[in-house]
């Protein structure tokens, strides 16, 4: 047993005044740790996250950010086994344990990924392309995002001390904000040894994560309106610190993830015998009872087909009556322990408080069967099944969570009142549907998706690789309106993003390249002195431009490259067809044969530090090009990415193509990848 967790504050280990508060093992009642906070100063820790850690953190790229990142999850994977073996302590099994720290290092792999390959190697954020708001193009507009200048709060549940920190962690710290870090007492051993090996890693810059083990104290009394709060729990905590009154006086933004009662639907075509009947069965006992029913994402209520309701229930028991519930280091055992006794208790009081308006038809007893441990010292529960037989008026079902391995059927006689029982959770993290019906899961996907925060439609078509009902992915948002908490976390860049700063900067486009790093059309162009593509990547300059020569497209340029391509379309091929549509007067030249004329034009044939064009982007014809008309190229270097450690950068050009009369009949952004001085000399 560790006598104390520690507090990282300050960028040194710290532990809290007095005695604390004893954890206990959620498997044996064991005691594992002291837990207290008392005597630290909130102000402190506070500024030193803004000072130093969001200072720190700022002097890097988006993508020396994303190489932290994956530094730190490839140091992770090292120790888990510490972790695994820690966590069996929370009652979690090794499958729940896999989700919860696995899963957990998997997010920083992810959001590593995404840094390095959605955001520039730079330290602004451009939003969109610039907004024209000028008659001539002299003053113009651009949406940027920076990183706010204040400290971020994750404050986090019990039920995964891992995953529900590196989740909030991976896109602050990709953001260039500090992260401050309070776990849930009751499994914050958990956090802290990872925190602790984090730490000793020495990757993360100073300031850049502390750890609360304990009371926040006076923390929200120090707020600024630069600072961050993510929060997940329950609705009435969050209520209460979202009232704090630095919280509204300093606009601090709140992002929270609350109570749901998530819903899956069982589509009217699968009925008993079919593939999806046994998928909802096989998924909602796995929703019940993974991480033994500890999910905010686990599913609470079962609706069903009224039809079917008493088959569904049938099936249900049995699946659940072969779920091993014990010891989670037992490789036998399916279900481990709730999180602590105290957590136990609550789920029985939420199972009291339901079976008032609907019935238990499994479980819902003491007397069980547990494996390898004393049922009297952990804190199991058995798996419990209730059936609502009139859910449109018990209120119930549809407000009271039982944080556990508990779900209650409801059954439904149409579509709508399937839409109107999911509606009735007044807003979930995730839904599911399963069906293999594509109209029906149409109406119930939009008859619901704006009470949902996510929505995973299940079939046997996509079923082998399903993530599933309850597992968020850092691709995708996690969060949900109303009763989930109105919040948002993860969703790739999106997440990063709630840590940063939108700006509107208005100026001219000369000024705007300057601050964004892109050029901007109507900014100055400089004359290379040689053709761009002779440049390598470090001596290219935005801004650098190319005018090419000019090229007459002729008629039988336009038959050969419909001939040699076999695009015959008739606006190519028919001059009085041509002459019908609205938008041509005669044959016109093909779009890509008038991009690959314009290639004709702009590129340099020789070997040189351009490697690789790799694709077009923003590709659109202007105007329609007749034989006879004339085409020339302005190519302007328009953004360079680093690619670091590869020997090349990729470098957008911004490529418009002009008629004889000066008018623009495409514009396009060319992709190239571009050889480092250093790669370039090796090969020359």
């Amino acid at each position: 047993m560790q006598t104390k967790l520690g507090n990282l504050v300050l960028d040194r280990w710290v532990e809290g005044d007095g005695e604390g508060n004893l954890l206990t093992s959620a498997v044996t009642g064991d005691p594992v740790a002291f837990i207290t906070s008392a005597g630290l100063e909130f102000g402190d820790i506070l500024n030193h996250a803004r000072t130093v850690g969001g200072a720190n953190l700022r002097k890097l790229t988006f993508h020396e950010r994303g190489e932290m990142l994956k530094a730190l999850a490839k140091y992770l994977l090292e120790h888990k086994k510490e972790f695994y073996a820690l966590s069996t302590a929370t009652g979690a099994t090794r499958s729940d344990s896999w989700v919860d720290i696995d899963g957990g290092i998997s997010t920083l792999f992810v959001y590593s990924g995404k840094g390095r390959r959605e955001m520039p190697n730079d330290h602004v954020y451009l939003d969109g392309p610039p907004e024209q708001i000028s008659k001539n193009g002299t003053f113009t507009a651009q949406h940027i995002f920076t990183p706010k200048l204040g400290a971020a709060i994750h404050i986090n549940a019990f039920n995964f001390p891992c995953w529900g920190m590196l989740e909030k962690l991976a896109p602050t710290l990709l953001a260039g904000v500090p992260a401050i870090v309070k776990p849930a007492s009751s499994t914050a051993y958990l956090t802290e040894l990872m925190v602790r090996r984090m730490n000793a890693s020495g990757i993360l810059p100073d300031g850049a994560l502390q750890l609360i083990c304990g009371s926040v104290g006076d923390l929200f009394d120090h707020l600024m309106c630069q600072d961050a709060i993510a929060f997940t729990g329950s609705k009435k905590t969050a209520e209460l610190l979202q009232q704090h009154p630095k919280v509204i006086s300093e606009s601090v933004a709140f992002t929270a993830e609350t109570d749901s009662l998530n819903s899956s639907i069982l589509g009217p075509d699968a009925v008993p015998g079919t593939p999806e009947f046994d998928l909802y069965i096989k998924e909602v006992t796995h929703e019940m009872t993974s991480k033994a029913g500890q999910k905010c994402t686990a599913i609470r209520r079962i609706i069903a087909p009224s039809a079917i309701a008493g088959e569904v229930v049938a099936a249900l028991s049995t699946a659940l009556g072969q779920i091993r519930i014990g010891h989670p280091g037992n490789k036998d055992v399916d279900m481990g322990a709730l999180a602590s006794q105290g957590q136990r208790d609550e789920v029985r009081e939420r199972v009291a408080e339901l079976s008032l308006q609907a019935d238990v038809v499994y479980g819902g007893t003491d007397d069980f069967e547990v494996i390898d441990a004393d049922a009297s010292k952990g804190a199991f529960f058995m798996p419990t099944l209730l059936h609502c037989e009139k859910p449109m008026t018990s209120n119930a079902v549809h407000s009271v969570e039982a944080f556990g391995p508990v779900s209650t059927v409801l059954p439904y006689d149409n579509l709508d009142e399937a839409i109107e029982l999911s509606r009735l959770g007044e807003g979930s993290l995730v839904g599911s549907v399963i069906t293999n019906d594509n109209d029906v899961a149409r109406e119930l996907v939009l008859g619901t998706a704006a009470y949902h925060g996510r929505m995973v439609v299940i079939n046997r078509h996509c079923a082998a690789e399903s993530t599933g009902h309850g597992s968020p992915l850092p691709h995708l948002i996690h969060g949900g309106p109303g009763r989930a908490g109105g919040g948002e976390e993860m969703g790739g860049i999106r997440g990063v993003l709630h840590y940063m700063q939108r700006t509107a900067i208005q100026g001219s486009p000369e000024t705007l390249t300057a601050i964004g790093h892109r050029w901007i059309r109507g900014a100055n162009q400089t004359d290379p002195g040689v053709h761009p593509f002779r440049k390598t990547f470090e001596q290219l300059e935005i801004g650098d431009t190319l005018v090419t020569d000019s090229r007459e497209v002729t008629l039988e340029d336009i038959q050969h490259f419909a001939e040699f391509t076999g695009d015959t379309f008739y606006a190519h091929t028919d001059e009085e067809a041509a002459a019908k549509n609205p938008f041509f007067d005669g044959r016109v030249a093909h779009g890509y044969l008038i991009v690959s004329f314009a290639a004709g034009l702009f590129v340099d044939p020789d070997f040189g530090p351009v490697l690789a064009n790799y694709g077009v982007d923003d590709l659109r014809f202007a105007q329609p090009v007749n034989y006879g008309d004339t085409l020339r190229v302005r190519l302007a270097c328009k953004q360079k990415t680093l690619r670091a450690g590869t020997g090349y950068g990729e470098v957008r050009w911004d490529s418009e193509i002009t008629n004889q009369d000066g008018d623009v009949v495409a514009q396009y952004d060319v992709l190239t990848l571009v050889a480092t001085d250093e790669h370039w000399a090796s090969v020359n």
